[in-house]
């Protein structure tokens, strides 16, 4: 049985609808993230879980526990939820100490001070915080704000964890440190983490599922794997990963890139998902190789350097074509010609979104 139901939630504002009839059912100790643009839905259905906002219709339920039901008309307020947060800014008290901050909402519950002090002292210890207990947050870096945050979160021994993009004020090197920290810090506390992000990167390295979502809808939910190499349509190609998009149209029984017949044939064999004389090709950039005779003809218009890869952008006919390469594959300069060679191609109907 999942451990969190979302089912048929929908959320209006005024005559705006953010969430549309969600469903969405996470297993225990599974780590969720939600994708999507700015104004998706995500982290308004983060907020109707944690119940900072009602919902108007559906029902959502963790465990055996109905929290929100539009049916029954039935609400449980956030502070009953036994529910961990943790907010894009730090939100920690500046006239608090750490352990004060962490022993916060113990001690608003009326737990005893023993309790109090061991749970503190427990999540202090797992997220770092140890020798810590007695600064204030004005002298501790960002990364330890964060800490403080989650510890906070882990000392009510929550069951489900959520996270509303809590690292996109950190610095990329501390970002990909707290990633692993996070990750550590479910497999010893065994909560449910629902994560919200627009970091493509973090959803790929800590999910076990991805949902994609857009304009309030779910466009998809599988493995990060399946998101990259399998997308469900034309806008999670788009937004997951660097992507081409090409129009292409068929002559003479092969496929060419609209407009630059004489770079010569995308492909001579015509897929059987093809119903349309014009249609547009989607691929990723890293699965596009530089190749001798027979390949697509263009001239490198630009390179760029980032680390261990290049970035080519390159001219076939009047459109451009990114390509990125390991450095170690050789070498194009900038007004070189070269020849493409396209490995693993998705097609869309031009209308597709």
């Amino acid at each position: 049985m999942a451990h969190v139901r979302l089912c048929n939630i929908t959320k209006r504002f005024g005559d705006v609808t953010a969430v549309n009839r969600l469903n969405i059912e996470i297993e225990q100790g599974e780590c969720f993230s939600m994708l999507g643009p700015s104004g998706c839905g995500k982290t308004t259905t983060l907020r109707m879980v944690a119940g900072f906002e009602d919902i108007d219709e559906g029902e959502i339920s963790v465990g055996d526990k109905v929290f929100s039901s539009s049916a029954k008309k039935y609400y449980v307020p956030p502070e009953k939820r036994d529910i961990g947060m943790v907010f894009q800014a730090f939100a920690v008290w500046p006239h608090m100490n750490v352990f004060n901050n962490v022993a916060f909402p113990l001690q608003i519950r009326k737990m005893s001070r023993t309790e109090v002090t061991e749970r503190t002292r427990r999540a202090i210890k797992y997220t770092g915080l140890a020798g810590c207990e007695n600064t204030f947050p004005n002298e501790l870096s960002g990364g330890q704000k964060q800490r403080i945050a989650l510890a906070r979160a882990i000392a009510i021994n929550p069951t489900v964890m959520l996270l509303d993009e809590p690292l996109s004020n950190l610095d990329p090197k501390l970002r990909e440190e707290m990633r692993f920290e996070i990750k550590d810090l479910q497999r010893k506390f065994g909560f449910t983490i629902i994560y919200v992000t627009h970091d493509q990167t973090e959803a790929m390295a800590l999910s076990h599922r991805i949902l994609v979502m857009d304009r309030g809808i779910v466009q998809q939910i599988d493995t990060p794997i399946n998101i990259y190499k399998n997308p469900a349509n034309k806008f999670v190609f788009s937004f997951i990963g660097l992507s081409n998009f090409l129009p292409a149209e068929i002559h003479e029984g092969a496929i060419y890139l609209e407009g630059a017949a004489g770079a010569g044939p995308v492909s001579r064999q015509i897929p059987p998902e093809i119903t349309e004389k014009k249609m547009t090709l989607a691929i990723r950039p890293a699965e596009i190789d530089f190749a001798g005779e027979g390949g697509l003809r263009g001239v490198i218009r630009k390179k760029t350097y980032l680390g261990d890869i290049i970035d080519y952008r390159i001219t076939v006919g009047g459109l451009e074509v990114r390509v990125q390469k390991s450095r170690r594959k050789g070498v194009y300069q900038e007004g070189d010609a070269c020849m493409l060679k396209f490995n693993r191609i998705l097609w869309y109907d031009r209308e597709a979104s």
